[in-house]
């Protein structure tokens, strides 16, 4: 199974945290990919804080609401386009007197791997652009909106008949949508706008936690460098994140374990202490909790 946890915490007195939630996405499944049509969600049934290793396509109908993803916050509102890569933090916040509509694709990137055909394109490039640039809303034309909201409607239209051949045409659809997003990419070097509805010293401390998982990264620590008091920092983070700083922190440290896990051949302990953590029994059980698996499990199962 591949885990989407949320509000992921430690058991330990030294870090009081919470149980995890974990919504199953079947990594065995010969279909690895889900819909969730048209949802209205409320402030509370939205889902808390959670990373998952699917990636993740979401577009807005109608109403408002921020979301928080990776390091970037959004105003959503009709018509915006979030791509989530997998492994990435994230939430949404529902305007309480004006919720969001939208619908929601999840899939496993192995459904959309293909042989190259003798061009550089990937169905993933817009979500490796969004992931590369921190910027996750991607703007369309009119014509693109129409275009992805029609793909859409087929592709609930063939879920809901289940005619046969009904996977394979969801499939047709989705890798239209990919390929529409990916070809409605900025030219290189030019950056999109990305607005940001929080202050400037949480958006780079944001940016920092990011970049030093190994470093310290207590509370005290990071209000002194946002040069705001500890009461303060942990106010705003807890509002605009959802997360407290220890729930934030250990859950980026653990991504960046996984992708150490895939991508290097340093051993467990060595990747352990390039993220943070104290002791490789304190590693181990972190990980579990938040992905369901070890470390070597999860490094053996995905090469």
């Amino acid at each position: 199974m591949i885990f989407a946890t949320i509000r992921l915490t430690n058991a330990q007195s030294e870090v009081k945290l919470l149980n995890p939630y974990r919504k199953r996405f079947d990594a065995a499944t010969p279909f690895p990919f889900e819909c969730v049509y048209r949802d209205t969600k409320s402030a509370q049934n939205e889902l808390p804080d959670h990373f998952h290793d699917w990636y993740e396509l979401v577009y807005i109908y109608s109403g408002q609401g921020t979301f928080f993803i990776d390091q970037t916050f959004y105003d959503a509102a009709p018509g915006d386009v979030f791509l989530i890569p997998g492994n990435t933090i994230h939430r949404s916040f529902p305007n309480p007197d004006n919720p969001k509509t939208s619908t929601a694709l999840f899939f496993n990137a192995s459904l959309v791997h293909t042989p190259p055909l003798g061009e550089a394109f990937s169905y993933l490039r817009c979500f490796e652009q969004a992931k590369r640039r921190k910027a996750y809303r991607l703007p369309l034309s009119e014509e693109d909106h129409s275009a992805l909201a029609a793909w859409i409607d087929h592709i609930h239209a063939e879920e809901t008949g289940k005619l046969p051949g009904y996977r394979q045409a969801v499939l047709l659809q989705l890798q239209q949508i990919l390929l529409l997003l990916g070809r409605s990419l900025h030219p290189a070097g030019a950056e999109p706008e990305v607005s940001s509805t929080a202050p400037s010293w949480m958006t780079s401390i944001l940016a920092y936690i990011d970049g030093h998982p190994g470093s310290p990264l207590g509370l005290s620590q990071l209000a002194s460098q946002a040069s705001v008091t500890p009461a303060h920092f942990s106010r705003v983070f807890k509002k605009l994140t959802g997360m407290n700083v220890t729930e934030y922190v250990t859950t980026k440290r653990i991504i960046r374990a996984k992708e150490l896990l895939v991508e290097s051949d340093a051993n467990v302990a060595s990747i352990a202490e390039q993220c943070g953590f104290e002791s490789l029994p304190h590693f181990h059980r972190m990980f579990k909790k938040l992905t369901g698996t070890t470390p070597s499990q999860y490094k053996r199962s995905e090469n």
